[in-house]
């Protein structure tokens, strides 16, 4: 694989990954860590950088009146009428919905030195209301200049504050402000009817802080609530600590340390009730840490990093943190205005802040390639036929062709995501190698990271010195691993190469969860000797990285007494042009798994050109058998492509045209889907499919 970044020096990792220590056990193999730093783990970034307030105040010094922090204001809200096609009662109906359109203003920045003022503000004013270490304060909220200058004013004073993604509903909002006893939250104008409605629930809320313009009623009510509750904007907060003096004593007094207690995140719960999981500042510092010193020289001073993920997932809580202790400009956007077509009166996020470097989950990647390739394929032979043969001698690494097919065809696919980019980075759940493929040709080079929240998303990180597609990387230098023998399944150190569960440990793991000494006194999660247990099956390879083959929890027994991996054959699956989403279900009833699959459907629709079925509604579409055979073949085609063995393979497929979002439960905040639930609500269709297939 050849990609060209200008920043990469050849050789820089050596070996990779080396063994530090040998198998402490005849069932596990040896512990690795990066060869770089295989001497001792990092801890922090540079000497006097040891909290996230250290993180803060090192940029304001070093960075000063450069751009910090970037955003867009809402210059207007635009509503399109829309005819929407429905089936009800087994007819077909017509609705008008009403849509919602952003008109957005030109990026705004604040300097470091303007960001760290703010935050000394915000803080001022939390001590003053009363808000001491002993307290947790509530981050519930969309990503925003505003959610870091509550959890920096929190950071600074050791207050540890707890996070709950925007698109929880009441009963996962409850839960993350009771379990850790919130005395306050920070929202947005719009989660204030949430808010709302669980404050009755919640004895302990005693602060709300919010930005936007929500209504006077609404305040009124929530005011109403109980006698003790305050409301503040964050405009108001601001000014209260502007107006105040606090004595340097104060302020030293309340100062983190390594140990302090940072931050409550709370995983997104797609095996349950949602964990709080416990990361100080240390861990947070040590993971900085690590990817300033695996990306460093890639994330240069000036660079810009566009902000859209939540910041309740710690992968972009890390990034973010990165970013300020870098001089990276973090332009933040909205996941709904990342594009032109999803705007009106200005250009989308991407083509106005024109970021050098792009986070994203496999679902956001997945959208952009299935875009581009709708794209193509709608704009006819010729085009198809130019964009394949740009992305061929891409692939056979011919400088001048490859530059001429850059300039002239694949550009104008660039364009869409700002044209500045020099390399993405997929986290939070495994890519399949052919969308990681096609976008490090088609768009730039594309980097992997695997991590979980219990690591503050450190473990591994593959740098543009070593472009390959599949592992997720070296191990992060905080962190050190080992692999633990899987008998049941058939993986064991002893393999070649060895493969097993991996296990982790270093200054980015935490130590437990909030309030569950049941499963921190849990061996099977954390070990005597300080191993963290991931459920993930990993494996060497002779580069020193690692590559995910497995998760534990869904490895499934088939018919024929075969194990077959459901999330690695959906991260595949999923990659199909004609696959929006996908759940595979599989169990010892039958030979071959069965898919249950939301389809693509501009790409179907585009597949059928030609068809009687290519004009009936999309309802009528997953019902249909013709549809049905071609999205399993499409599935199958690209699962043979990628060394799927027969009992791999779909027999069957279940079409929904219903999308899967948080607020029905069938995924999570963080868009993983719940598995349980989604096979509870096709169950029927399951067992029909499963039925048919026996006879």
């Amino acid at each position: 694989m050849s990609l060209y970044i200008p920043t990469v020096q050849p050789g820089y990792f050596g070996e990779g990954s080396v063994e530090v220590a040998p198998a402490a056990g005849p069932e596990e193999g040896p512990t690795r860590r990066l060869a770089i730093t295989c001497e001792k783990l990092v801890t922090q970034p540079t000497e006097g950088v040891e909290t996230v307030f250290d993180v803060l105040q090192y940029s304001s010094r070093t960075y000063g009146e450069e751009r910090a922090l970037g955003w867009r204001d809402v210059v207007r809200i635009h509503e399109e009428k829309k005819e929407v096609k429905k089936t009800v009662g087994g007819k077909e109906v017509t609705e008008v919905k009403t849509w919602k359109y952003f008109e957005l203003s030109d990026y705004k920045y604040l300097s470091y030195v303007e960001f760290e003022g703010m935050v000394a503000d915000v803080a001022s004013a939390l001590i003053d209301l009363g808000i001491t270490t002993d307290h947790v304060f509530n981050v519930y909220a969309q990503t925003s200049i505003n959610w870091q200058l509550m959890a920096h004013a929190c950071a600074s004073i050791s207050t540890t504050i707890a996070t709950a993604y925007d698109t929880l509903g009441e009963s996962g909002l409850t839960h993350s402000l009771n379990e850790p006893d919130c005395i306050g939250l920070f929202t947005n104008a719009d989660l204030l009817k949430t808010v709302s409605k669980v404050l009755p629930n919640t004895p302990n809320v005693k602060y709300i802080v919010y930005d936007g313009e929500p209504s006077p009623e609404l305040l009124a009510s929530i005011r109403d609530t109980r006698t003790e509750i305050q409301v503040f904007s964050i405009s108001e907060l601001i000014d209260r600590g502007k107006a105040l003096t606090p004595s340097p004593e104060t302020l030293s007094a309340r100062r983190p340390s390594s140990s302090t207690l940072a931050c409550i995140m709370y995983t997104s719960g797609s095996t349950g009730a949602p964990k709080g999981v416990c990361l100080t500042h240390g861990n947070l510092v040590a993971s900085v840490a690590s990817v300033a010193l695996v990306f460093g020289r890639h994330l240069t001073r000036h660079s810009t990093y566009l902000a859209y993920l939540p910041l309740a997932h710690v992968l972009e809580y890390i990034v973010e943190l990165c970013a300020l202790y870098t001089g990276i400009t973090t332009g933040y956007a909205r996941a709904k205005t990342l594009t032109d077509a999803s705007v009106r009166g200005c250009r989308g996020d991407l083509a106005t802040f024109q970021p050098n470097i792009m986070f994203g989950v496999p679902a956001v990647w997945e959208t952009i390639r299935k875009g581009v390739l709708g794209k193509v394929a709608a704009g006819g032979w010729a085009t198809q036929k130019a964009f394949d043969v740009a992305l061929a001698v891409k692939k056979a690494g011919l400088p001048f062709l490859g530059g001429l097919a850059d300039s002239t065809v694949l550009s104008k696919v660039r364009e869409a995501t700002g044209g500045k980019l020099v390399f993405i980075m997929n986290g939070g759940a495994a890519i399949s190698k052919d969308t990681q493929e096609f976008l490090s040709w088609a768009i730039v080079p594309m980097m992997q990271g695997y991590g979980m929240t219990e690591s503050c998303g450190m473990c591994t990180l593959l740098p543009p010195e070593l472009p390959s597609f599949g592992p997720v990387g070296l191990p992060v230098p905080s962190i050190e691993i080992k692999l633990l023998d899987v008998p049941s399944a058939g993986y064991t150190s002893k393999d070649s190469p060895q493969r097993g569960e991996v296990c982790i440990r270093g200054p980015s793991v935490t130590k437990g969860y909030y309030k569950r000494p049941d499963l921190n006194n849990d061996e099977t999660i954390f070990t005597k000797d300080g191993w963290l247990r991931t459920g993930d099956v990993g494996q060497w390879n002779e580069d020193g990285t690692l590559s995910i083959i497995d998760r534990i929890k869904n490895l499934v027994k088939l018919q024929s007494g075969e194990y077959i991996a459901l999330e690695r054959l959906e991260s595949v699956y999923k990659s199909t042009n004609l696959v929006a989403n996908i759940c595979v279900h599989a169990g010892p009833s039958v030979t071959q798994p069965i898919a249950i699959i939301i389809p693509h459907e501009s790409n179907l629709r585009l597949a059928l050109t030609g068809s009687d079925a290519a004009s009936l509604p999309l309802r009528e579409l997953c019902t249909n058998a013709e549809v049905k055979a071609l999205i399993t073949a499409d599935c199958n085609a690209v699962g043979r492509n990628a060394g799927f063995k027969p009992f791999e393979l779909l027999k069957a497929v279940v079409l929904t045209p219903e999308e899967w979002t948080p607020e029905s439960g069938l995924v999570t905040p963080a868009m993983k889907i719940q598995r349980a639930k989604i096979g509870k609500v096709f169950e029927k269709e399951i067992e029909v499919c499963a039925a048919f297939l026996k006879l």
